[in-house]
């Protein structure tokens, strides 16, 4: 079997690149001053793979491909020798894309329709792809986090640790900044089992933002799957992405990172000829069955991968084993995961990508995750990803939001949501980890926006405030951004921790975007990709401002690792026998009955029963109780020997401590958890 990319031993290296289309195939090479000393044509052409070995080239050997072949755009052909195309299979890739017409595979059209081959020679002005000795899989140990203790963190590398006090300056923005002791410390101390890092396969700057001096921040615009951004590091990149990822084991948290198979960063039609539009672009990117020139677009990023080809799913499992078994991440969040289920006819759940990402043993025991949705037709697929799978939930996103900022007839959804949305999952026998619930990530507002702005604020984009979401079901409580109305404060912390207390108080998996622990802002901009600046960055000095706010985050999150009940394995509809007793939920209003339907639609004040029976006589029991009226309001819970005691509220409240208490009375605008044990 021939190994696609470039493979070095001890006399040289081979050489392999797949073209079904090409009709010879260029090896061209670098010094390190980035002029071309030598080329090479491929000798050997076995089922579209170009192959041959290049006697004493070693690692570190920069180099790129000419393909020779059809140039015919309106039927969906691009080949165009003048441009360097990366290698999809480097394992690091040197240099970055400067923005130059040479980059463009065409000059002009000709009468409007016809695109006319650019000849200049792209060479100068884009990344080389750098051969590299093999890597030996990494040995350390894995935390191996069970599904059921799982706690998210989102953040990215970058933004994370640009501002971060305790990182070396050399050390900002790169994977040696994420490694810090220090960066570590405090995450592990947060509670937090797995981070999960934006994207850091290599990407380039979308043209339109060079155009207005601004960058790519967040790194969904791949151009090499295999290679680790080079931004990110301060020499080889391979080896400080591994560094990284051992450093992070060796504190016991997983490493699950964020992949963008959907696109690339060649963007549409007239996007730049970087690697796969000009080695095959048929077999690469879906295009119009009508009109071959032009491509579906079905990420709104200006191309969409072409999963149904065989040669591109192999590229994408070749890739995610790489970085599972080299570099060792413990599991991967799927951008726009419904195009690796895009047939040309539409999404299928038994597409032949999800099964074998699914049952590729090289993928075992990782956590995969789905982003269920992309702007295609039929795109929105939440629920219907196979049983491995974790998807994010968006629907718990709006609704917790909704409900909390008041909204009328929200009292059932967010009961749906904090019981883990069975009514998405269970139908399809998935288990309540399979829906992650989170309240803000990288795409939208942070959490104190969500609470200080109603309208975006992207102007900073240069998109003249059209980009973002334009739904984001926040409240400013009267007045737009930053205030010194300390009452108003008040209102917009309280209202951002009952947001995080439902989300850890709620069956599923939770994820936390990082700095919402501490009030990070991005000042109204929800879609801050462009903005590789303070804006964007991490405001680490918010940290200072309310630490108490910090460790009642840290209280939610450790009493949800510590409380079996607040993380079932399975739903429970009233009640679900189990070895030795059962478990039973029951929802309560606040005159302390069972809640019937029609008390749903306009219900403010209620508890959910969460109980465990054991053998005997043995009992635990929690109560989340959940008062979203402005007002005070008293919740009357089931009477018991034993005392309901209160572990955390978001709000004051009074309680009798006697034994047999059974009403709570709650400050408006509070949730709390309470517990009893009866042996």
């Amino acid at each position: 079997m021939i190994q696609l990319g470039s493979t070095p031993d001890t006399d040289g290296t081979h050489f392999a690149l797949y073209s079904g289309i090409a009709e010879d195939v260029e090896l061209c090479f670098f010094n390190a001053a980035g002029d071309q000393t030598h080329t090479q044509l491929l000798s050997n052409c076995d089922a579209g793979i170009w192959h041959d070995f290049v006697p004493k080239c070693r690692a570190g050997q920069r180099y790129g491909y000419r393909v020779h072949g059809p140039w015919a755009p309106e039927r969906g052909s691009r080949c165009n020798p003048s441009k360097l195309m990366l290698d999809p299979y480097a394992r690091r890739i040197d240099g970055e894309l400067v923005w130059h017409d040479a980059v463009f595979d065409y000059q002009q059209r000709d009468d409007n329709e016809t695109l006319i081959p650019c000849t200049k020679d792209s060479a100068p002005w884009v990344p080389f792809s750098v051969v590299c000795d093999p890597a030996s899989p990494s040995p350390h140990q894995r935390p191996r986090v069970p599904w059921k203790e799982t706690i998210f963190y989102e953040c990215n590398v970058r933004g994370y640790t640009m501002l971060h006090p305790g990182v070396p300056d050399d050390d900002k923005g790169k994977f040696a900044g994420m490694k810090n002791a220090e960066v570590l410390a405090y995450i592990k101390a947060l509670g937090i089992t797995s981070i999960e890092l934006m994207p850091l396969q290599s990407f380039v700057d979308e043209h339109h933002l060079a155009q207005q001096n601004l960058r790519n921040l967040w790194g969904y615009n791949t151009v090499g799957f295999f290679a680790p951004m080079s931004r990110y590091a301060g020499g080889d990149p391979v080896s400080e992405l591994c560094d990284m990822v051992r450093a992070m084991h060796d504190a016991g948290l997983e490493v699950i990172l964020d992949v963008a198979y959907n696109h690339t960063g060649e963007a549409g039609f007239h996007g730049p000829s970087l690697s796969f539009r000009g080695i095959d672009n048929l077999t690469y990117y879906r295009v119009d069955r009508e009109n071959p020139a032009l491509y579906i677009n079905d990420t709104g990023c200006g191309n969409t991968l072409n999963v149904d080809h065989p040669r591109v799913r192999e590229l994408v499992l070749d890739s995610l084993a790489y970085f599972a078994e080299t570099i060792g991440v413990d599991g991967f969040r799927f951008d726009l995961a419904s195009i690796l289920g895009r047939h040309e006819h539409g999404f299928s759940t038994t597409h032949p990508l999800l099964g074998a990402i699914s049952s590729d043993p090289r993928l075992d025991k990782l956590k995969l995750i789905a982003e269920p949705w992309d702007p295609g037709p039929g795109g929105y697929q939440l629920g219907q990803f196979p049983s491995r799978w974790a998807e994010w939930n968006d629907k718990y996103r709006d609704t917790v939001r909704q409900f909390w900022r008041g909204d009328h007839g929200m009292s059932g959804s967010v009961a749906q949501r904090v019981h883990g949305s069975a009514d998405i999952f269970d139908a399809n026998d998935r288990p309540p980890f399979a829906s992650i619930n989170f309240i803000t990530s990288h795409d939208g507002y942070t959490l104190t926006d969500v609470v200080s702005y109603e309208q975006r604020h992207n102007e900073a984009n240069g998109e003249d405030n059209r980009d973002g979401h334009t739904h984001n079901y926040s409240c400013n409580y009267g007045e737009e951004g930053e205030t010194g109305d300390a009452q108003r404060n008040a209102l917009r912390r309280r209202q951002r921790l009952n947001m995080l207390a439902t989300l850890l108080l709620s069956q599923g998996t939770p994820m936390l975007l990082g700095g919402d622990e501490f009030g990070n802002s991005q000042q109204g901009n929800n879609n801050a990709y462009a903005q590789d600046n303070p804006l964007g960055w991490l405001n680490w000095s918010a940290l200072r401002t309310d630490a108490e706010f910090t460790d009642q985050v840290r209280e939610l999150i450790w009493l949800r690792r510590e409380t079996p009940l607040l993380r079932l394995q399975e739903y429970v509809h009233d009640s679900l026998p189990v070895q030795g007793g059962r478990f039973e939920i029951r929802w309560i209003n606040a005159a302390g009955e069972i809640k019937h339907d029609d008390e749903w639609s306009d219900s403010r004040s209620f508890s959910l029963l969460i109980s465990e029976y054991g053998k005997g006589k043995s009992e635990v029991s929690l109560a989340i109780s959940i008062n979203s009226f402005h007002e005070a309001a008293t919740l009357e819970l089931p009477a018991s020997k034993r005392a309901w005691r209160v572990i955390f509220a978001s709000g004051n409240y009074d309680e009798t401590p006697q034994s047999g208490t059974t009403s709570l009375t709650l400050e408006g605008r509070t949730i709390a958890l309470l517990r009893r044990e009866k042996r």
